[in-house]
């Protein structure tokens, strides 16, 4: 069967004007993409972004759902990548949005005269070890595991393309915080904003937001109100469903 016979063609969850491809043995965006799309704040001035390991394009996608700015992609993956450029598309956003095929390590010479105002991340959550327990996918294995890139490299780049005072956003594990804002300090992405993310009320934080600013002065970090996916009757909660249909028409 033809990888176009394996495609599945999605409306991107309560976005009917918006079409996102997948591909059931690839690539499909989860969750966290969707918490990091609506914890980004785009404010008026801001002129470009640029989403670190883009996948399928659901970041720069949902993002057009904020702001006019440019937006470009960078995902390593090609076939991950195609994926993301026909949503951009078949939602005729391609001037807004421009996707790369590239290694996200070759991103600040690829773009070596821009400075971008935002950089956000959705980034592989764990650590690669030889005795790593990892999916047989390859496709997805990147995607999960520091295999093509670290943490502290993404964090390092994101430096390097943000222009001063521009910010950083990234989803990830609370197991990882200390890591990720001892990072952020060691390259002067001081953490300003943190929010953790819980299935419910009764279980532990599964991941967590995060804001940093380049160059901005030490001190002031805002730890937002937890955000619960799951109500008491195990529905999705009211903040959950705004995220999913910000800007329906």
């Amino acid at each position: 069967m033809s990888n176009e016979k394996k495609l599945l063609k999605h409306e991107l969850l309560g976005y009917p004007r918006f079409i996102i491809y997948q591909q059931k043995e690839l690539f499909r965006f989860t969750i966290d993409s969707m918490l990091l799309s609506g914890f980004i704040e785009v404010k008026d001035g801001v002129k470009s972004i640029v989403d670190l390991g883009t996948g399928n394009a659901v970041i720069p996608i949902y993002l057009t759902l904020k702001t006019d700015a440019e937006i470009y992609g960078v995902e390593i993956q090609k076939e991950v990548y195609d994926l993301g450029a026909k949503s951009v598309k078949e939602n005729n956003l391609e001037n807004q949005i421009k996707l790369f095929n590239e290694d996200i390590k070759n991103t600040p010479k690829l773009f070596k005269n821009k400075e971008f105002d935002i950089v956000t991340c959705n980034p592989p959550f764990f650590k690669y070890q030889a005795s790593s327990k990892i999916n047989k996918n390859d496709f997805l294995t990147i995607a999960r595991h520091e295999v093509k890139i670290t943490l502290e490299e993404i964090i390092k780049v994101s430096y390097e393309l943000l222009k001063d005072k521009g910010s950083l956003y990234l989803i990830h594990r609370p197991e990882r915080l200390v890591d990720i804002i001892s990072l952020m300090r060691e390259y002067k992405l001081e953490p300003k904003i943190v929010r953790f993310v819980y299935p419910n009320k009764e279980k532990n934080a599964n991941h967590i937001l995060i804001k940093g600013v380049k160059n901005a002065n030490k001190g002031s970090l805002k730890l937002l109100k937890p955000l619960y996916i799951y109500d008491e009757d195990n529905k999705l909660t009211e903040e959950v469903l705004e995220i999913y249909n910000y800007g329906r028409d």
